[in-house]
């Protein structure tokens, strides 16, 4: 039987194709803006990624599968919002992508307020302009094997029928069993920035899954008085993580504590970048190029690769199933 195949648009380091290569499928093309991502997917994954944009690329081969994850940063909670940010028509491009490669099923990975953009609906129309029929799903990464929280969307556009969503793991994976497995001695990527001065003070006195707020009580003169404005919210900057649970949502910033619940679990300094990317589900056999703040960018704008793997095993029944059928 033929490989399944598929390609990735806004591939980044390429942690969404992962979950497609752990399931069987092979990659015809990727491709990303950055160098640097496009040099540490080629480094772990099959080499067909390039640098370059999707709005100008036509060298497109046809393919199977059709995975795409355009920047989220004007429809993410967590960014402006923006409905004038330029990335955020770069989904726009998908369809286009769709009909050169001729993909059977077209998978677009988002923020969850995405599907309620206008973006969104202009995205849907074309695909079903193209004869695609549109689900979408929003999937819990930490119900599908990884040590995170992290809700994506999904729109699945299909020419093949429906696509069965992918069943939650009864496995739950804590982020302490994630970090606290043994390093791999003189790993590159278990480093993290040096906490100094009140930065240092503060994270000496924040106890275990502490967080900002035990800083207030402790040293009220190492806290800014946006603290004191900002009151009970944004609990989570300054704060350690709890090793009980997965971990918050890995964003590109997870090596800044003022960002969110970042710290260590025990130790005074935040995640390192081997820790955030076993968080996302890395395997530590994976390397990455670049200096630490690009790479902290390639592994928080992934997706979690077992979130990957679970959705692309659903895209590889549905598929199979339409090639059995064809082949009695």
């Amino acid at each position: 039987m033929q490989n399944l195949t598929h390609i990735d648009m806004f591939s980044g380091a390429g942690l969404f194709s992962a979950g497609f290569v752990d399931v069987g499928f092979e990659p015809r093309l990727a491709i990303d803006l950055s160098k640097e991502a496009v040099a540490t997917y080629n480094r772990n994954l099959p080499a067909v990624a390039v640098a370059g944009s999707v709005t100008t690329f036509d060298q497109i081969p046809a393919a199977d599968v059709l995975i795409a994850g355009p920047p989220c940063q004007g429809f993410s909670t967590l960014g402006r919002q923006d409905p004038l940010d330029v990335r955020n028509g770069l989904a726009l491009e998908v369809p286009r992508w769709a009909q050169a490669s001729d993909a059977s099923v077209v998978v677009v990975e988002n923020v969850p307020p995405f599907l309620n953009s206008a973006h969104w609906s202009e995205l849907a129309a074309a695909l079903e302009e193209l004869g695609y029929g549109i689900s979408t799903w929003v999937l819990d990464a930490a119900e599908h094997g990884a040590p995170q929280v992290r809700r994506r969307a999904f729109t699945i556009a299909s020419k093949i029928g429906p696509i069965a969503r992918p069943l939650p793991s009864p496995e739950r994976i804590s982020a302490g069993a994630a970090i606290g497995a043994p390093m791999q001695v003189g790993d590159p990527l278990h480093t993290w920035p040096t906490p100094k001065g009140i930065a240092a003070e503060r994270i000496a006195l924040i106890p275990p899954k502490g967080d900002k707020r035990d800083v207030m009580r402790l040293a009220p003169h190492l806290c800014p008085p946006s603290w004191e404005k900002v009151g009970i919210q944004a609990t989570d900057v300054w704060g350690r993580i709890n090793p009980e649970l997965p971990a918050n949502t890995i964003r590109c910033t997870f090596q800044n504590p003022s960002k969110g619940r970042y710290l260590h679990p025990t130790e005074n300094r935040t995640l390192s970048l081997r820790e955030g990317a076993r968080l996302q589900g890395v395997p530590d056999s994976w390397t990455f190029v670049g200096r630490p703040y690009p790479v902290a960018r390639q592994i928080g704008n992934g997706v979690p690769v077992p979130l990957a793997r679970a959705v692309a095993a659903s895209v590889r029944e549905a598929l199979l199933a339409v090639r059995s059928e064809i082949a009695a």
